[in-house]
């Protein structure tokens, strides 16, 4: 019978399982924004762009500015030569009126005396001229522009132009130019993360594909874009280099399975010559060499394990005592201290359970050392079966953390692959292991399963044999 079909959370509350998808895959998990390629590029091309802006705004509006002030200037020449020419050709106008009524223009003698003004500046009339040589000046609240020409004896003749069109003319422009660039970076940045989107797009979509690629299965390539570009040479290089990785991984496979298969026999030979060795003197020697072709014929499992994959182990689901269970542990490493509620059932692969909880139990037993203490403690709950050891040793290396259960990794001197190897059959259980320091010392690893779901559902006819119940499945672990 096979256990039933429910989700499961770990007991422990962990969400670290959320990232995983049926099958091994990983969740893709969002870029967030302000460590997004597409971001910088946008607000990159942004800063520049709004620089070039800057600068070229600034030249067009200067040069803008000094195109008009230039026209001004020319434009009062123009006034003052006219009228100088009126005033001193006898031909052209003697006597002509010196503008209209909004004329600025004054003539002053040799003494410096207004004699004639136009009917705007009549106030000045019969008084010292006021203003000098100086080429602006303030009338009537009126910012004028003014030039001086001599004409002959009628004296100096003094003519203003007024500035007020020539200032609207200017704060227009800096007007115009301090709203572009403050609109200008907002619709730069937003159109440079639309481009910047829709350029990498391909490339999202490529990391997307990468992050649910599973590298215990057989590795798949990219799709490539229609366009050949960078992105198009990343994705590229990308696939020629997971064809390498495929290619190692199989080799690698390939070397360790046929290394497992020229130990397996001999190992056999070994281990059954020492047990009746053990048998007829039950010399201590003799115990210890036999445990010793245990622990090799566990590494060699975990060898083959690892050769095969995850993909390839299966689960041969029985129902047993967990007194069984522990008793199987118990000839495995001596000397561990039982704790906990072991009458009840518990429904596993009992092969595959006492791997993994031999493969706990002995780092425990390495880590504390003969004279240290190793506890297995089995609680039960409605839901969840929970092994915990703990042993009495220097605890887990901190620096390891997480990768104390990849392959090959280990604080402890071992080979590194029995905690790899029992994580595997924990989440092969659709269960989970962890592993922490105890606040009093030591090392605490915690292995959760589904606790069983037997019951007579129709749609589940096969049944427990007496035997799975009673019988104890052959020891040890078969690879």
């Amino acid at each position: 019978m096979t256990p039933a079909a429910r989700p499961v959370t770990p007991p422990d509350g962990s969400r670290r399982a959320a990232l995983l998808v049926p099958g091994g895959g990983l969740v893709s998990a969002r870029v967030a924004w302000r460590h997004s390629l597409r971001f910088r590029l946008a607000l990159t091309y942004s800063l520049l762009a709004l620089v070039l802006i800057l600068l070229t705004s600034l030249g067009v509006v200067t040069l803008l500015l000094s195109r008009m002030d230039q026209q001004f200037t020319d434009r009062l020449n123009e006034r003052a030569d006219t009228l100088a020419e009126a005033f001193t050709g006898v031909q052209r106008g003697l006597g002509r009126t010196a503008g209209s009524a909004s004329a600025y223009t004054m003539l002053i003698d040799a003494e410096g005396v207004v004699y004639a003004t136009s009917p705007i500046l009549r106030e000045f009339n019969d008084a010292p001229f006021p203003f000098g040589t100086q080429g602006q000046v303030t009338v009537q609240d009126t910012s004028v522009r003014a030039v001086q020409r001599p004409v002959g004896d009628f004296g100096t003749l003094w003519v203003g132009l007024p500035e007020v069109d020539l200032i609207a003319a200017r704060q227009s422009a800096l007007s115009a130019l301090l709203l572009a660039l403050i609109v200008a970076p907002l619709l730069l940045l937003l159109t440079g993360w639309w481009v910047g989107r829709r350029a990498l797009s391909g490339l999202e979509h490529a990391a997307n594909l990468a992050d649910r690629i599973d590298p215990t299965r057989s590795l798949a390539t990219l799709p490539l874009p229609a366009q050949e570009d960078e992105v198009h040479r990343l994705l590229t290089a990308i696939n020629r280099l997971l064809v390498r990785i495929e290619d190692g991984q199989a080799r690698e496979k390939q070397l360790l399975g046929q290394i497992v298969h020229e130990l397996g026999a001999p190992l056999t030979v070994l281990k059954a010559s020492l047990q009746r060795a053990e048998e007829r003197t039950n010399d201590p020697e003799v115990q210890r060499a036999s445990l010793v072709a245990d622990e090799l014929t566990f590494t060699t499992q975990d060898l083959m394990q690892l050769a095969r994959g995850e993909l390839e182990m299966k689960l041969a689901w029985h129902y047993i005592p967990a007194r069984t269970l522990r008793g199987r542990v118990d000839r495995l490493v001596p000397g561990t201290t039982f704790e906990g509620d072991w009458t009840g059932g518990i429904l596993c692969d009992p092969d595959r359970l006492t791997q993994a909880l031999r493969n706990l139990t002995a780092n425990a037993r390495r880590a504390a050392g003969t004279d240290g203490t190793v506890t297995v403690t089995l609680t039960e709950t409605p839901e969840w079966l929970t092994f915990t050891v703990r042993d009495s040793g220097p605890g887990l290396p901190p620096e390891l953390g997480e990768q104390i259960f990849q392959p090959f990794v280990s604080g402890a001197g071992s080979s590194g692959l029995g905690l790899s190897v029992s994580r595997q059959i924990a989440l092969m259980h659709g269960g989970t292991l962890t592993g922490e320091n105890h606040p009093e010392g030591g090392a605490l690893f915690t292995l959760a399963i589904p606790g069983a779901a037997l019951g007579d559902d129709s749609d589940e006819p096969d049944e427990v044999e007496e035997t799975d119940l009673l019988n104890e499945p052959p020891l040890p672990a078969r690879s």
